[in-house]
């Protein structure tokens, strides 16, 4: 587009003011979004493994449990926290083996009702409504995103900025200067817009272990490994 304005000598005077407030602010809005959704998952994360873990603690130190319930219920847990890895990871809406997981461990506490005290049970309880609560909120964050409408407003007018932007450059500066400096200042500008959005959508996905900036769900599993950063 500016090869063609500048052959054609298109140009004229238009208030980049509009222009700003048509692409910059709804994707400074949308960058906003994309940053409290993240981190309003780390707080439900980090709420949902401090009930697993506590859960895990809960049954670990039961003097009335034998050696090989302790074990089951470390694996059931642990396949709680897996599914849930695994079900952010892909990013699907079908939370069908997270909640199976879940029921499986509900069915394994009532099992076990004779060995386990009542108010260490009502305890476990307790932390499992926690557990299924930060869980439910960090599916909530990941199905429902920013408003899909104004991320596809943001595009389009990405893409039509050019067709704008190029003629008002070179009727501000096309007489002044080389047309170097015009091709210039529109890539220049047209690679900022593109990156805040590709930041903003990079942000939408925090889960996908594809951004530099996303949350390392390895952190939040019942037995978490040390992590280093590959970055």
């Amino acid at each position: 587009m500016t090869y063609i304005s500048i052959h054609f000598n298109l140009g004229y005077n238009l208030d980049l003011t509009l222009l700003s407030i048509a692409i910059i602010f709804p994707l400074v809005f949308n960058i906003r979004g994309a940053f409290r959704r993240r981190e309003k998952a780390l707080q439900h994360l980090s709420q949902y493994r401090s009930a697993l873990v506590t859960i895990n603690f809960y049954l670990q130190t039961s003097t009335d449990m034998t050696e090989e319930d302790k074990k089951k219920s470390e694996d059931v847990l642990k396949k709680i926290s897996d599914e849930t890895v695994q079900h952010l990871k892909d990013n699907e809406e079908n939370v069908e083996a997270v909640d199976q997981a879940i029921r499986d461990f509900h069915t394994f506490i009532n099992e076990l009702e004779e060995f386990i005290p009542r108010r260490i049970k009502d305890r476990i309880y307790r932390y499992m409504n926690n557990m299924q609560e930060g869980f439910e909120n960090v599916f909530a964050i990941n199905i429902h995103r920013t408003p899909r409408a104004l991320k596809a407003y943001c595009l389009i007018f990405i893409y039509i900025f050019p067709l704008i932007y190029a003629p008002t450059i070179i009727y501000n500066i096309g007489a002044i200067h080389s047309e170097l400096a015009v091709y210039f200042i529109v890539v220049v500008t047209e690679f900022i817009l593109i990156a805040l959005y590709n930041i903003q959508d990079h942000m939408e996905y925090p889960f996908d272990d594809i951004g530099v900036d996303d949350i390392k769900l390895e952190n939040f599993q019942l037995h978490r490994k040390a992590y280093t950063s590959k970055y």
